[in-house]
């Protein structure tokens, strides 16, 4: 197959995708209210039952849902016949995912499916299915056709679920005015969690806090300096906080024509050093390093040092 056949195939599933959606979108309207409603009246938990591709989008929406602060879980229809029916209690809300709604194994529990549950939200193509029939709401899921040539293939079909579903999760979200701190509760691992929840104090290193006084010799500077690993020591005077001189300053006197012998931190030390407080977010110490274009931040807790955050150690730990 030629390389450019290859870019095309893949170029004309996508816009055959992109118009399903666009279909998708023009035909949303009451169904679609009326389903957010169930969801967030509901006092019980949110259960998305599927079979085969299906099954694959409502796992993943079951994991939308439960990172966005409505309690899911995912049914298996092949598996609710014997036994897993049990998950569904009077106060929950189910939301069965099928594009023909009439496989066996979904049509076999679709009537528990609705006696069990709070209410019954069927995602499917087919209005004329007994899944549509018994449910409360309808979510129409209907395609023109697979981007398959084949027509076999769930492609745009499960493209449809998928969006579907990830806008039930967003209109429902909004609507419980879920804010970014909320969505950090979910989410404390990783990159995210560390960019929502990480406090700067989580990234100091207590036996790496670098300082020297007003009349440290250069030897001494340099010894802090080195041990530190941060490229900064800080200069303290009176328990107070003075300046900082950092292995730019140290370049730029040892440039000089002086006598070494006769430099202390005061000679060197810049004033006015950039700092944040400890329980600020890292991600906010990140944000003020980049926008000042320097490399460290020394961290305080109220008028006190008590250590140095660098931009190394937070490139290491995923910020950006």
């Amino acid at each position: 197959m030629e390389n450019q056949k290859i870019l095309n195939a893949g170029k004309d599933t996508i816009l055959f995708e992109i118009n399903e959606l666009q279909s998708l979108h023009a035909r949303l309207g009451k169904d679609f209210i009326k389903a957010v409603h169930h969801i967030l009246d509901s006092k019980g938990k949110l259960i998305f039952c599927g079979v085969g591709k299906s099954a694959h989008i409502a796992n993943k929406l079951v994991a939308t849902f439960n990172s966005t602060g409505t309690s899911s879980q995912f049914l298996h229809a092949a598996e609710a016949k014997h036994g897993d029916l049990g998950i569904i209690g009077k106060k929950d809300v189910v939301i069965c995912v099928s594009n023909s709604g009439t496989s066996s194994e979904i049509q076999e529990i679709v009537p528990f499916l609705k006696e069990y549950s709070g209410a019954l939200i069927a995602m499917t193509a087919n209005k004329n299915s007994l899944l549509a029939e018994l449910a409360d709401v309808v979510l129409d899921t209907y395609i023109e056709k697979e981007a398959d040539p084949n027509n076999l293939a769930p492609t745009s079909s499960t493209t449809v679920q998928l969006a579907l579903g990830d806008a039930l999760a967003v209109a429902v979200l909004q609507a419980k005015n879920f804010k970014s701190s909320d969505f950090a509760k979910y989410h404390p691992g990783g990159a995210l969690g560390k960019k929502l929840l990480w406090k700067v104090e989580q990234l100091v290193k207590p036996n790496k806090k670098p300082e020297v006084c007003l009349s440290t010799h250069l030897k001494e500077i340099i010894n802090s300096l080195t041990y530190s690993s941060h490229g900064i020591t800080v200069v303290i005077e009176n328990n107070k906080v003075t300046g900082v001189i950092t292995d730019g300053d140290l370049r730029r006197i040892m440039a000089k024509d002086i006598d070494y012998n006769e430099i202390t931190a005061k000679d060197i030390m810049s004033t006015a050093p950039k700092t944040i407080q400890k329980d600020e977010l890292a991600s906010k110490a990140f944000e003020r390093l980049r926008d000042n274009q320097i490399g460290q931040l020394v961290v305080m807790d109220g008028d006190k040092y008590i250590g140095i955050i660098d931009l190394h150690t937070l490139l290491e730990h995923g910020f950006k």
